[in-house]
């Protein structure tokens, strides 16, 4: 067992500043964005300007010299005031990490100074339509032909292509279409060649769309790839750690708001003698959701100082869990917060009910609660297998 993880002086006064930069742009602001079809490019680029974006990345590159610690915090605050920045997750957690880990120096030098400080976004895609879960049947196949790569494949639910440079997409080398993953990851240009995209309609109000997209004989030269390509397994999991952790600051972020909202709606709605908030019916359940999320936050950063000091293993497990009990917590925690505020919670004045759809998200992606469930007891208790 690890030592506990308590924040430090200067993580609470990164909490405070990114705290209140959310609380200038709030949820008004995040909400008026969705509804005319625009990005939040102004809280972005102020973001950016501030150092937040790229807090987790080398300081030699532009970046904060910090780790998924700080990056999760941030976007822990944002969310918290309504106004997640959803590609923090993809962008610099997940694809900044992964090259700053294992890019060669040209990728980082082209990469690493814009995804530091928000000029350019990257996005990544893994999901296809015929894999689900099983990360082991991805079909996007990159084979050589010279000294270039063709990729040939399809991916779903991938965040943000149509604001992104370049998406980060794992494949699989051709002669590895069956048997043992051996995944392999490749910079694509939003421009290349035979990379298409497609949106895909969602009943979720988010600046971020969702893409599906097609690689139809993607021609990229050698230097696309990112890392080695028998070290595929290692580099993945380098990105998608922190895109647990990451997603957990979302979800965590999005319970605090809803529960903001209860609370401060129960200690002022009076129909009785007192407030609802007097009445134990409201109380505990809104304290039962505070726990939640505070023991949700505990795994999180439990991960994050995990993955930051290197251990890769240990933050594996922790980030699992961390995501698994985040999405918990913020699925009870909006539920309640809408059940708190009667019909008002369905109403559009006061927000919450968008926060149903949102929620879910944390519970089903990346990794659905039942694969981590699977995770654990084969990993943690070492139980056999179903599958």
């Amino acid at each position: 067992m690890s030592n506990p993880v308590i924040e430090t002086e200067e993580h609470r006064a990164l909490r405070s500043a990114v705290a209140a930069l959310g609380k200038r742009y709030g949820r008004e602001y995040f909400t008026r964005v969705v509804a005319d079809g625009k990005h939040t490019d102004d809280l972005w680029n102020e973001a950016a300007g501030l150092g937040y974006l790229g807090v987790n990345l080398p300081d030699e590159y532009g970046g904060g010299g910090g780790g998924i610690a700080e990056l999760s915090l941030v976007l822990e605050e944002l969310g918290a005031a309504g106004c997640p920045l959803l590609m923090l997750v993809v962008s610099p957690a997940i694809c900044g990490t992964v090259i700053a880990r294992f890019g060669t120096d040209e990728q980082k030098r082209t990469w690493l100074p814009g995804l530091a400080d928000g000029s350019r976004k990257m996005a990544f895609g893994i999901t296809e339509p015929d894999a689900g879960s099983n990360s082991h049947r991805i079909t996007t196949t990159a084979r050589r032909d010279g000294s270039d790569w063709i990729l040939n494949g399809r991916k779903v639910f991938v965040s943000g292509v149509d604001i992104a440079d370049a998406t980060l997409i794992v494949s699989r080398t051709e002669d590895a279409k069956t048997g043992r993953l051996k995944p392999c990851l490749f910079i694509v240009p939003r421009d290349a060649p035979g990379f298409g995209r497609s949106p895909i309609t969602m009943e979720l109000a988010a600046p971020e769309k969702q893409f599906e997209l097609t690689l139809d004989d993607v021609r990229l030269p050698a230097e696309a790839l990112v890392g080695d390509e028998d070290a595929g397994l290692l580099q993945l999991f380098a990105g998608l750690n922190p895109e647990r952790i990451m997603t957990a600051a979302f979800a965590l972020g999005m319970g605090r708001y809803a529960l903001e909202r209860a609370v401060d709606y129960a200690r002022t709605r009076q129909v009785w003698k007192e407030p609802i908030g007097a009445h134990q019916a409201i109380a505990h359940p809104l304290a039962q959701a505070h726990i939640d999320l505070e023991l949700a936050r505990l795994m999180m950063q439990k991960a994050a100082h995990l993955y930051d000091a290197g251990d890769d293993m240990g933050a594996g497990e922790a980030a699992n869990m961390a995501k698994y009990a985040a999405g918990e917590a913020a699925v009870r925690a909006v539920d309640q917060a809408v059940h708190t505020l009667g019909g008002n919670g369905l109403t559009q004045e006061y927000g919450l009910a968008s926060l149903i759809t949102a929620a879910r998200v944390a519970r089903i992606a990346p990794v659905s609660r039942e694969m981590i469930l699977n995770y654990v007891s084969h990993q943690s208790l070492g139980l056999p297998k179903s599958y």
